[in-house]
C-alpha cells in the first residue's frame, strides 16, 4: 500500500469538535511490587499542545505505553476519539491515529534514512518497492524539518541529533490524529529544537494535537497551552500553561510547598568553585588531534575538581571524552593521567587506571535492558569480583545493596530489570557502576539529560560530594546553567578546538556562548593553567567560521 504524501498529515476529526481527542481516566498499573499507576488521568483537546509532566517514576512513561499499547493497563477507561479504545500493540495505536516519537531511537540503524521513515509502508509498484518514490518523499518530508541529507544513507552513519529529526519525520508521516513527544528536543541543539517547535505549531495549526513531555521548563511555556502533572503514579494537576508559573509547576512536581521550593532552588549543587586551585594535577589533554572531530583540544582536571566541558554539537566534547576513555586514538598531542603521558590501548586500560565513564546515551551505551539491577551495577567490577571465573555473590550483594542506599535507587529490589526503572533511576545504576570501583576521574556526558529535575538536583548534589571527597569530575553538559552552576572551571570547545576556559566566576551564559558560536572567550589566568601545565589561548580561532 503507497504512503501517504508528506503533506497530509492533518487529522479528519470523526466525532464532535467539542469533545477531547483523549479521555485517560482512572488508570492503573502495578508491576511485580511497585505500583506505577494509581487513579491516574489525562485530558488533551482537539488541535492542542498538551504538557505531561513529572519526575522520573511518576507515571508518564507507563501512561504513554498504555496509551500506545506497549502496555496494558489493570484498570480505567481510555476513549480516543470518541471511541474507547485498547490498542494491543504500538503498530495498532499507529494504524488507530496515535504516533510516538520516543526519547531513545527506535529505528533501525542498518537500513537507509527513507526506509526507516517509511519501513512497514513503503511505497510499491506491481508488488515492488518504488525506490524512487520512497525516497522522494523522505527528502520531502525531511525538508519540512529544515533537514536536507542523502536518504539512501544507513541512519547509524548520522549523529544523534539527525536520527531524532529522522524519527520525528517518520512519526509525522502518518495521518495521526495525536503525536505523542518523549523528550524529543534531548539530542537536538537550539537551532533544531526551534525547527521542531514550528513543525508543532503546523501540525496544531492543521487541528493534530500533540502530547509533550520534557524536563526542560522553557520548551513547555514555548509551545504547550495546558499541562497535566503527574506524581507517585497519580494525576496531581491540570491547568492552562498561562495559569501556572515555573516555581509552583516544580512545587506541585515534588510535592512541596512554594515557599519550599523558593528556598532551596532548583539545583543539587552548592558552593561550586570553592575547590578551585585545590587538589592535583589529575588529567591534562594537551592539543590533541584527531581528523576533522579533534583540532587542538586542551582540557585539564584536577583532583577534587568538576570542570564543565561545553559546546556545541560537533564540536568535539565526546571526541575528547573518549579519547581520555581509550575509546578512540589521538594523532598528535598528548593526554597525560596522573602526571604521566599515556596511551590507552582500550577502556579496559582506562578503567584499570582508575577512569570511569557514562556515556551520554545511556540506553544504548550504558545500560543492558535485560539484566538486573544488579547485573548492571556490578558489570565493570566483574573481573574484581570473580575469581577463575566464578562471582563472589556474597560480595556482590553488598556492593549493590550499599550503592542503593547511598545513591537512593529507587528499585523494587537488586533483580528487577532495569529497564523498569525510571531515567534518573537508571542513571544512578550507572553513576554506582563506576563509584564501587572507587575511580579517580569520573567524565560524565550528560549527566542529567532526559531526567527530571527532583532527580536532576539528587545526581548534581551526589557529583559534588564525590568532588569534594577528591574524586575529579570532567562534565560535559548542553545545558549552560548546569556548567555554570557546578562547575568549577568551564573550558568551551569550539570547531574541536579549545576557544575559552573560564574559572567559576568568570563563567557566566554570555561569555560561554559568545565563545561557543565567534571562538571568543578569555582564558583563566593564573593558578588554574599553571596547576596542570597546560596553556590555552584566550581565543583559538577568533571569530572564524
Amino acid at each position: 500500500m503507497a504512503s501517504a504524501p508528506p503533506a497530509a498529515i492533518a487529522a479528519t476529526p470523526t466525532a464532535d469538535p467539542s469533545t477531547p481527542l483523549l479521555v485517560m481516566e482512572g488508570v492503573t498499573k502495578s508491576f511485580p511490587g511497585v505500583v506505577a499507576l494509581s487513579g491516574a488521568s489525562l485530558r488533551v483537546g482537539r488541535g492542542e499542545v498538551h504538557a505531561l509532566v513529572g519526575q522520573n517514576g511518576a507515571g508518564k512513561s507507563t501512561l504513554v505505553r498504555i496509551l500506545t499499547g506497549a502496555h496494558r493497563r489493570d484498570g480505567g477507561t481510555v476513549v480516543f476519539d470518541g471511541r474507547p479504545i485498547d490498542f494491543r500493540s504500538p503498530q495498532a495505536a499507529q494504524v488507530g491515529g496515535v504516533s510516538t516519537i520516543y526519547q531513545e531511537i527506535n529505528l533501525v540503524p542498518y537500513r537507509s534514512v527513507a526506509e526507516n521513515i517509511f519501513m512497514g509502508r513503503e511505497p510499491r509498484s506491481f508488488g515492488l518497492i518504488n525506490w524512487r518514490k520512497m525516497n522522494r518523499d523522505a527528502r520531502a518530508l525531511l525538508a519540512r524539518l529544515g533537514i536536507r541529507i542523502d536518504v539512501t544513507r544507513p541512519l547509524l552513519e548520522l549523529n544523534v541529533a539527525l536520527q531524532q529529526m529522522v524519527a520525528i519525520a517518520r512519526a509525522v508521516s502518518f495521518d495521526s490524529k495525536l503525536v505523542v513527544m518523549d523528550e524529543p528536543t534531548s539530542s537536538l541543539d537550539d537551532r533544531e529544537v526551534e525547527t521542531l517547535f514550528n513543525v508543532i505549531r503546523g501540525l496544531k495549526a492543521d487541528g493534530v494535537s500533540v502530547l509533550f513531555i520534557t524536563h526542560r521548563l522553557d520548551e513547555l511555556y514555548a509551545v504547550c497551552d495546558r499541562v497535566t502533572i503527574m506524581r507517585d503514579g497519580v494525576t496531581v494537576d491540570e491547568r492552562p500553561m498561562a495559569e501556572i508559573g515555573k516555581l509552583e509547576l516544580v512545587a506541585r512536581m515534588l510535592g512541596k510547598e512554594l515557599g519550599e521550593v523558593r528556598r532551596e532552588g532548583q539545583t543539587g549543587f552548592r558552593d561550586a568553585g570553592r575547590r578551585a586551585g585545590s587538589g592535583r594535577a589529575l588529567l591534562e589533554v594537551d592539543h590533541i588531534e584527531r581528523g576533522r572531530a579533534l583540532q587542538g583540544a586542551t582540557v585539564a582536571v584536577r583532583e577534587g575538581e568538576i570542570v564543565g566541558l561545553a559546546g556545541l554539537l560537533g564540536s568535539g566534547r565526546t571526541e575528547v571524552a573518549r579519547v581520555v576513555f581509550g575509546a578512540d586514538q589521538i594523532e598528535r598531542g598528548e593526554v597525560r593521567f596522573g602526571g604521566q603521558p599515556t596511551h590507552f590501548r582500550g577502556p579496559g586500560d582506562a578503567i584499570r587506571a582508575g577512569i570511569g565513564f557514562c556515556s551520554e546515551d545511556r540506553k544504548v551505551e550504558g545500560i543492558v535492558p535485560h539484566l538486573s539491577v544488579r547485573e548492571n551495577l556490578t558489570l565493570a567490577a566483574l573481573p574484581v569480583l570473580a575469581r577463575h571465573g566464578i562471582v563472589d555473590h556474597d560480595r556482590q550483594r553488598e556492593i549493590v545493596d550499599r550503592f542503593i542506599a547511598r545513591l537512593g535507587i529507587k528499585t523494587a529490589g537488586p533483580d528487577q530489570p532495569i529497564r523498569e526503572l525510571s531515567g534518573g533511576n537508571q542513571q544512578k545504576v550507572l553513576l554506582a557502576r563506576w563509584l564501587c570501583l572507587d575511580p579517580k576521574l569520573l567524565i560524565l556526558d550528560e549527566p542529567t539529560r532526559g531526567i527530571d529535575v527532583g532527580a536532576k538536583a539528587e545526581i548534581q548534589a551526589l557529583v559534588d560530594e564525590l568532588a569534594d571527597g577528591g574524586l575529579g569530575v570532567l562534565m560535559i553538559s548542553s545545558e549552560i546553567e548546569e556548567l555554570t552552576e557546578g562547575g568549577d572551571r568551564v573550558v568551551v570547545l569550539r570547531d574541536g578546538r579549545t576557544v575559552a576556559e573560564l574559572s567559576h566566576a568568570e563563567a557566566d551564559q554570555d561569555t560561554i556562548l559568545a565563545a561557543m558560536a565567534q571562538g571568543e572567550g578569555q582564558a583563566a589566568a593564573g593558578d588554574g593553567q599553571a596547576a596542570a601545565g597546560v596553556g590555552v589561548p584566550a581565543a583559538v580561532g577568533g571569530g572564524s567560521a
